[in-house]
């Protein structure tokens, strides 16, 4: 697998995470069914599509990756779309998250690109 196919698959494992964690909010605790079935469906994607960068990426760093632009995107989306507020410190927050995520991908040693 190239290394452009493997970021190309985790980042569509984590837009089906963000999918689906956007879903699960609105599933009211699996209530109603639409979102229900977006939640599961977005997640089991998800996880089929992160075995792929599993096979050629360390399970840690495919996870720093995966989890840390997932909370970001998910802090978008609530705050653009849902107007839910974000202070200084998350917004410094997810500034370091995204920060890490540039560290790991181009000076860890660990990913062998």
């Amino acid at each position: 697998m190239t290394p452009s196919t493997t970021y190309l698959l985790l980042a569509a494992a984590v837009l089906a995470e963000v999918v689906a964690t956007t879903a699960l909010a609105r599933s009211e605790s699996f209530t109603r069914l639409l979102p229900t079935v977006i939640t599961i469906g977005g997640y089991a994607l998800a996880f089929y599509l992160l075995s792929f960068p599993l096979r050629v990426m360390p399970t840690g760093i495919v996870y720093a990756i995966w989890s840390g632009l997932g909370i970001v995107l998910i802090a978008g989306v609530a705050w653009i779309w849902f107007q839910q507020s974000l202070d200084l410190a998350a917004i410094v927050g997810l500034g370091f998250i995204i920060t890490g995520v540039i560290i790991v991908n181009f000076f860890s040693k660990s990913i062998g690109h």
